[in-house]
């Protein structure tokens, strides 16, 4: 279990470059060598997208490589800055619980509507479900990261990278 919580962005992330990358190669083969496109490829291709942007973004959350200005917290005093990362952590958590709460507010609205895709004919909340989903476990990873920064705060430790 251990295992699947260190890698779980991997798990989708790669599969979802690779079948995207793959479902492009063939769109861009049928286009310029058969002059004969598929229908559904460029949707699909955008939808795996949309799912690994936020698949990426809780995977940058947990290896804690998001994108902060580190000139803006070397500004404070040396001691001051653990408290500073702890509070930028803080907002991000903030920000994920935000936009995951939203997310299932749009994801009701969309399963109610019925709207499907207009290619795939796929019901649109799947799509709808990957800010709610992602966002949700970018929040788990920004606590994760918030206890890690407590406990090294506590033992005096420098924060190691996850």
């Amino acid at each position: 279990m251990k295992w699947f919580m260190d890698h779980l962005e991997e798990f989708f992330m790669i599969p979802l470059i690779f079948a995207m990358s793959i479902i492009i190669f063939i769109q861009v083969v049928m286009r310029y060598a058969f002059q004969n496109s598929l229908t559904w490829s460029e949707e699909l291709a955008r939808y795996m997208f949309v799912w690994l942007v936020y698949f990426s973004v809780s995977y940058t959350a947990r290896r804690e490589k998001h994108i902060r200005i580190d000139a803006a917290i070397n500004l404070y005093p040396k001691k001051a800055r653990p408290y500073i990362e702890i509070l930028s952590e803080l907002i991000v958590l903030g920000f994920s619980i935000f936009i995951a709460v939203t997310g299932v507010t749009v994801f009701n609205k969309i399963a109610w509507s019925g709207q499907m895709s207009p290619a795939m004919r796929i019901p649109m909340q799947f799509v709808y479900a990957a800010p709610m989903i992602g966002m949700a476990l970018t929040a788990i990873r920004q606590i994760q990261c918030i206890f890690r920064r407590v406990k090294a705060l506590k033992n005096h430790e420098e924060v190691a990278e996850a």
